[in-house]
């Protein structure tokens, strides 16, 4: 009987070449993950950086009014203690930042992400000026009409907000509540002064 010879390429063994092939792939799609968690990590920075840096530069102009101008302002009797004030607005900060990260990484239709992310953009610009109106020009019936206006594009953000991630919308309704509080307070404190 005859020894039957079996065939082997030159160079690498099909088994090597699959081993070779699937080491390739494993590291592509490694490489992918790491790039997808940078890219999403960066995307996260950004939404709590945004809200965040608008906050601080708004407490800017509010810090020194609180102890001068807004201290001797007469207020109703629903005018919660100062210090409850930058952890409340803190947690807000962070929480937009959060649906806006869910919003901006959701795979959706651009022209309503654009509408979503304008209208978010428009309600961040009137959080910072009424800050400026209110405590820094001591303005409190013009901020009035700025929360106002604020009140507005928070209730148009949650609406584009909620087309893209309900979450995201979930995320602002306690902010949409404080901003109906602090319009409340921004109505009695021009009435009163």
């Amino acid at each position: 009987m005859q020894k039957i010879k079996l065939f082997r390429p030159r160079g690498r063994s099909k088994i090597g070449l699959l081993q070779i092939y699937n080491r390739y792939i494993a590291k592509n799609i490694i490489r992918w993950l790491l790039a997808e968690i940078m890219k999403r990590s960066i995307q996260l920075i950004i939404s709590l950086a945004l809200p965040l840096m608008v906050g601080a530069l708004a407490s800017f102009f509010t810090v020194a009014s609180v102890k001068g101008w807004y201290a001797t302002v007469q207020k109703p009797s629903f005018n919660p203690p100062n210090s409850i004030f930058a952890p409340v607005w803190s947690l807000l900060y962070v929480m937009m930042g959060i649906a806006f990260y869910l919003v901006w990484i959701k795979k959706t239709e651009s022209k309503l992400k654009t509408t979503a992310i304008l209208f978010y953009c428009i309600q961040l610009a009137l959080n910072f000026c009424w800050s400026l109106i209110f405590f820094y020009g001591q303005q409190p019936g013009w901020a009035l009409v700025d929360i106002v206006l604020l009140w507005i594009m928070i209730a148009g953000t949650i609406y584009y907000f909620s087309k893209i991630s309900k979450a995201a919308a979930w995320m602002l309704v306690p902010y949409i509540l404080w901003v109906s509080f602090a319009t409340a307070l921004n109505f009695a404190i021009w009435k009163l002064n």
